[in-house]
């Protein structure tokens, strides 16, 4: 018997991947969400932060928004930003902090605007250092 489930992680033009893990966390809008083998079903949305994988070696991807359904053993993962942190350039890191700081400054976003720029200048610190 296996403890491990399928997860893909879809973008609207491509499929960015698919393999057999051993327990993938999410960040959600109702927190760091841990997912193994046999987990409930869900469905919930995605806020910036960091999926990370667990297999045979550790898997990490940046993610501004999104939604994930899991049901039968299978997480599904639909999102446009999926950036696999292995090959996510620094300075491309530094300038969307950068651009995403000065945002800021707009006094027109409602608070879930702040809540997700707030998020999403930490994740970006996170992966900078």
């Amino acid at each position: 018997m296996t403890d491990m489930f399928t997860i893909e992680i879809i973008s609207p033009d491509q499929s960015i991947l698919k393999q057999e893990v051993d327990e993938v966390t999410i960040p959600s809008y109702e927190g760091q969400m841990g997912i193994l083998n046999n987990h409930i079903p869900l469905i919930t949305f995605l806020r910036p932060g960091i999926i990370t994988i667990k297999a045979k070696a550790e898997k990490k991807f940046y993610v501004e928004d999104g939604t994930v359904e899991f049901s039968n053993n299978n997480l599904l993962i639909l999102t446009s930003t999926a950036r696999d942190l292995a090959n996510f350039d620094k300075a491309l890191v530094n300038d969307l902090l950068k651009k995403t700081e000065s945002q800021l400054n707009n006094t027109n976003f409602t608070d879930k605007d702040r809540y997700k720029i707030s998020y999403k200048i930490e994740t970006l610190r996170e992966i900078s250092q």
